[in-house]
């Protein structure tokens, strides 16, 4: 099977080499590049290095050179074909089917990209002329260099219906069709009214404007944006259409220009127009893109991601620009994963990046990058901003729209800081309390309240059995063994009944360990609302025993979901659960508990979107299987360095 080289870049493009090298070797950023442990010979100091700019791995020690389809080739054994078949896939592209119209597409393709460096050419001679003077004058006028002109390549499209057509025409291999099928001319749809035999003749798209090419990834031109000289013109800006090379929906403008310094800085810009793309890197800030005319797609923002974890957009002031950041905010929250967000930059009303570093400068500018707003602020001044608080109605309702917002981020660990951070700034916006059962909580942040807590384990125990002495906690192995033959479910359950039942017996682990059981989303609704409860009694009372703790939960009407985690039979051998544990026995029991159910629940939803990914492979949905399978490694990390729990805390506890 034969591959367009096309649709090898598009893998190679769509997949940084890091991502792929990362599943199979420990890579350290440093820098535009990661180092790591060669795969290809044994070594102890790294000199195996991936560039995500340069799309390739490089190793000093032994030469192993190439790019993601190579080193699949050469780690898994696979043929070419094969290799880039699964490559594919994971990059979310179907494999092409080589037809031999699909060769004359390729080649079509080939040619087009040829019409379009010709037209640019000759876009770029047509400003030195008398007639592109105008044209020239207007991009002095607005502060560009020449060296910088030069550089984006800017040109003129002169005040003629033909005259590029005619200039194109002239030259050998070049037809009407290409320059149709390139976006280049315009050819008018047949009139059923005219006579027959009636025909039309094509005319350039663009005339009297001011010429910006737009790029490719590997910087090919394949489109065109025109700013119109004339007052009286339909649309100051006009774009190609979509072509065979232009999709604007996943492109960005000076992408290619842009990739290297956003390595190197470790930061990429977002800026709305051209000119402001333009305007800032002359004043040094290289690392600025632009979208093509349209509000930022899931696609850019992926591409983005690419470039730096933590793009900054900057968007006008006014209302627009704001309605404009409210667009980028709701598309990108599905997508969110670890290390990546974004920040907004709100610049003064009236202004734009080019006039702003044009009347205020560079530095005022840098000043002003550094005070972008992450995401989150911007999302929580977006949702007050739209939902009034003067009624008990209305401050019900902005809680549910909280809520309804917050759920459409699908990372679940990032959901739930999410949830605990909004529930903050509500309480704080309102000068209430919000019930946690009303609104889900993640990690807080608590202080090491030294040992005293773990003296008085031993207080107060009104339930529960003692462990024979000399006789280590049971709880992981018992949980091991009892979960085999069961249904999901019923593991899940007894993991969470596990959980509850340690801290109704060891309260004071709360005070070390209130954000592992905050962040839980536990399956049963019973004891959600306990471990709620239980959250919120441990907020107010910062020195709650068991006693008080029961008491307090009874009276809530817990006790009957109290009584029946006590009679459960198999959690019976989990010794650290019960009031009798050394502290040591109970901390550690109880962590591995919840790595364990944090576990088994990363692994089910991994099942659950390999299946998504098998009916819909997309970069989304793979984006989310890489963070599920970087999770699951993480937690089996944390079981394996648990392992020998049991051995040591018997010793310690027959002490």
């Amino acid at each position: 099977m034969g591959f367009s080289p096309d649709f090898l870049e598009e893998i190679r493009s769509r997949l940084p080499v890091s991502e792929v090298v990362g599943r199979k070797v420990r890579l350290v950023r440093k820098g535009r590049e990661h180092s790591g442990l060669c795969p290809f010979h044994n070594e102890k100091t790294p000199s195996f290095t991936v560039n995500d700019d340069k799309a390739f791995y490089h190793c000093f020690g032994c030469g192993a050179h190439g790019d993601v389809i190579r080193f699949v080739t050469e780690t898994e054994g696979l043929s070419f074909p094969e290799a880039v078949e699964r490559l594919a896939a994971q990059a979310g592209l179907p494999m092409p089917e080589y037809t031999p119209e699909d060769k004359a597409k390729t080649e079509q393709r080939k040619n087009l990209y040829d019409v379009m460096e010709a037209a640019c050419h000759w876009f770029q001679s047509q400003l030195k002329t008398r007639a592109g003077k105008e044209g020239l004058d207007y991009l002095l006028r607005r502060g560009l260099s020449e060296p910088t002109i030069r550089a984006f390549r800017l040109g003129y499209a002169p005040d003629s219906r033909t005259a590029l057509k005619d200039a194109m025409l002239a030259r050998d291999g070049i037809t009407e069709e290409m320059l149709v099928e390139a976006g280049l001319l315009i050819k008018p749809e047949p009139d059923p009214h005219d006579p027959p035999g009636t025909r039309k003749e094509s005319y350039d798209r663009f005339r009297h404007r001011v010429m910006f090419p737009i790029t490719d990834r590997q910087g090919r031109v394949v489109a065109f944006g025109g700013r119109a000289l004339s007052s009286d013109a339909k649309a100051k800006y006009l774009n190609s259409p979509e072509t065979p090379l232009f999709h604007k929906g996943r492109l960005l403008y000076n992408l290619a220009g842009a990739r290297k310094a956003a390595y190197d800085q470790g930061r990429v810009l977002v800026a709305e127009g051209y000119m402001d793309v333009i305007a800032l890197a002359q004043a040094g800030f290289e690392y600025a893109v632009a979208p093509l005319g349209t509000a930022v797609t899931e696609e850019q923002i992926g591409e983005l991601w690419r470039l730096a974890p933590e793009p900054i957009l900057c968007f006008d002031g006014d209302r627009a620009g704001l309605k404009a950041a409210e667009r980028v905010v709701e598309r990108s929250l599905p997508l969110l994963k670890p290390g990546h967000s974004l920040r907004f930059v709100y610049l003064p009303e009236g202004e734009d990046p080019d006039s702003f570093v044009q009347g205020h400068g560079a530095r005022a500018f840098g000043e002003l990058l550094e005070q972008g707003k992450p995401l989150a602020a911007v999302l929580w001044e977006m949702l007050i901003r739209e939902n009034p608080t003067d009624t008990p109605e209305q401050r019900a309702g902005l809680q549910q729209k909280i809520q309804q917002t917050l759920a459409e981020i699908k990372h679940e660990t990032i959901r739930g800081y999410y949830q605990n951070d909004f529930r903050k700034r509500l309480e704080k916006h309102l000068g209430e309390e919000i019930q946690p059962e009303n609104m889900s909580s993640a990690p807080t942040n608590y202080r090491d309240s030294g040992e005293n807590r773990y003296a008085s384990g031993g207080r107060n125990r009104p339930w529960g059995r003692r462990r024979p002495a000399g006789e280590a906690p049971q709880g992981v192995r018992t949980l091991k063994d009892t979960a085999r033959g069961k249904s999901g479910g019923r593991v899940l359950l007894d993991l969470e009944r596990l959980m509850i039942l340690t801290v109704l017996n060891h309260p004071w682990l709360l005070e070390q360990h209130h954000e592992e059981l905050a962040v839980c989303d536990f399956e049963s609704q019973e004891l959600d609302k306990l471990r709620n409860e239980i959250i919120r009694i441990s907020i107010r009372d910062s020195d709650l025993d068991r006693e008080s703790l029961h008491r307090h939960l009874t009276d809530q009407g817990f006790g009957k979901a109290i009584e029946v985690i006590f009679d459960q039979e198999v959690l019976k051998a989990d010794w650290f659960a019960w009031p009798d544990a050394a502290p040591q026995d109970v901390e550690q029991g109880w962590l591995h508990v919840v790595n364990r159910k944090r576990l088994f629940v990363l692994e089910q939803e991994k099942q659950a979107v390999e299946q998504e990914l098998a009916e819909n492979m997309t970069e989304e949905v793979f984006a989310r299987f890489q963070a599920l399978n970087a999770e699951i490694e993480d937690a089996r990390r944390v079981e394996a360095s648990m392992d020998e729990y049991g051995i040591a805390s018997g010793k310690r506890s027959s002490s």
